[in-house]
C-alpha cells in the first residue's frame, strides 16, 4: 500500500475507535474538511506533518501513537 493509503486508513480507524465522522474531526483538529477529505481519498501523494499533527491532535493522541500502528510497518509500505 501506498503511504498515503496508510494514513488515510490510520485517520479512519482512528475515527472508528473514538465513534467521530470527518466532521467530528474537522471541530476537534481544526483542519478545514477539504483537506480532511483530501487526506481520506488520496487526493495527494503525501500529507504535511503539521496537517499530521493537527489531526493526531484532534484524535488527543501524540504523532507517536498515530504512528505506532502495525499499518506503518515497513513490509506494508510500497515504494
Amino acid at each position: 500500500m501506498q503511504l498515503n493509503q496508510i494514513v488515510a486508513k490510520r485517520i479512519r480507524m482512528l475515527c472508528v475507535e473514538q465513534s467521530i465522522n470527518q466532521y467530528g474531526l474537522f471541530l476537534r483538529s481544526g483542519v478545514p474538511m477539504t483537506t480532511i477529505s483530501s487526506v481520506l481519498h488520496c487526493v495527494h501523494r503525501s500529507v504535511t506533518l503539521q496537517v499530521l499533527y493537527e489531526i493526531s491532535e484532534g484524535f488527543g493522541i501524540s504523532l507517536i501513537d498515530f504512528f505506532n500502528s502495525p499499518l506503518f510497518e515497513r513490509e506494508n509500505i510500497d515504494d
